[in-house]
Parts: structure tokens; sequence; C-alpha cells
């Protein structure tokens, strides 16, 4: 079933459009809670607005970058099935343009074709690639954090400066020089 417009899931609030996206996953364990509640007494004090707004993202991301938790995402082989999954339904269910496998999350710029939800895809890429990493690692459990992050995008400026953060993240944490280094990016040459 397609659904358009804002909804919930009970965490973030969602845009489903006919537009490019810009999502953003993460590993369960990516965010510690004394983080979370540090950024909750900001926005206790006025310091965040809302824990959705654009300041708030940047904080987030600058901690994703640092690499904190597992980071099951930094194995190959784990990458290697969110890649897959990701350029699975590439033409069929969405429009993927850009997308980079971080050590502890993802970014995807991509927009639902005709007749799928931005909701039901993520949890096709989630659930798909939560059940094949848990069985490479021999665990259970939760392997993403229940949610997603997007922000859709508003014109070609937004949708090429998304473009360049998506591929330039691996450098921007420090893990490669340049963008078409990194492996699991719309960025690699190999």
């Amino acid at each position: 079933m397609e659904r358009r417009g804002w909804h919930t899931r009970g965490y973030l609030p969602h845009f489903d459009a006919d537009r490019f996206q810009f999502i953003t996953i993460r590993l369960a364990d990516s965010l510690p809670q004394t983080i979370l509640k540090k950024f909750e007494q900001e926005r206790a004090h006025g310091k965040l607005e809302h824990f959705y707004d654009r300041e708030f993202q940047i904080k987030i991301e600058a901690y994703l970058d640092k690499g904190i938790g597992a980071c099951y995402l930094a194995r190959t082989e784990i990458a290697e099935i969110v890649v897959h999954s990701l350029r699975m339904f590439d033409g069929e269910r969405y429009d993927l343009r850009a997308w980079v496998v971080m050590p502890n999350h993802a970014h995807v710029l991509l927009k639902a074709l005709s007749g799928f939800s931005l909701s039901s895809i993520m949890k096709g890429i989630k659930g798909n690639t939560a059940n094949q990493a848990n069985t490479l690692l021999g665990r259970k459990g939760q392997f993403w954090h229940p949610d997603y992050f997007d922000r859709f995008v508003r014109d070609q400026d937004h949708f090429d400066k998304a473009v360049r953060y998506i591929e330039n993240n691996p450098v921007k944490a420090g893990l490669v020089l340049r963008p078409e280094e990194w492996r699991f990016s719309s960025a690699y040459v190999d």
C-alpha cells in the first residue's frame, strides 16, 4: 500500500512523496543512551528545538562518524550484504542515486517509485540485512535502530549537496582520502 504525506510510527516523523529522500539508518548500538540523554537535556534547555531538526541531525552525524558501537558494517561481508540489498530493487521499487555504508550507519539518496512507500522500502532493506547479518554474525537481537531519519530533497542544489555529503562521508570520517576509494559507496571506482 502506498502511503503519501507526513506520518510517524511513534519515533520520527516521515514524509512520503514523489521526491528524492536523503535517508540515514544506523545500527542499534551506534548511539549510547548517555549521548541520547545529553541531547534530551539540550532540547529541554532550549538548545535543540526538536530531535528531528537539522541541528540535531548534524550532532548525530558527528557521533556516528566517530564509529561508536560494534560497527558490524565495517566487516566486509556485512557491508556487502547491505550494498547488495540497497541495489537489489533499484529501478523496480525505487530510484537509487547515491549511497554509502559506513562502519555503524548508512546514507541513501532515493525516490520511492509509484506503488511503494518509503517506509515499506526501508522496512524491506533493514529487515533483509538484519536477518542476514545476524545469521552471519551468529547473533540474535536488534541489528538496526528501529527507525530511520529522512529529509526530502527540496531542489537540485539540495540534491547535489546530498550526493556530495553521502559520497564524501568516508573522507570526512577519516576512512579514506578520496570518495572513490571507499568500496561501499556509489562513488567507488575499482
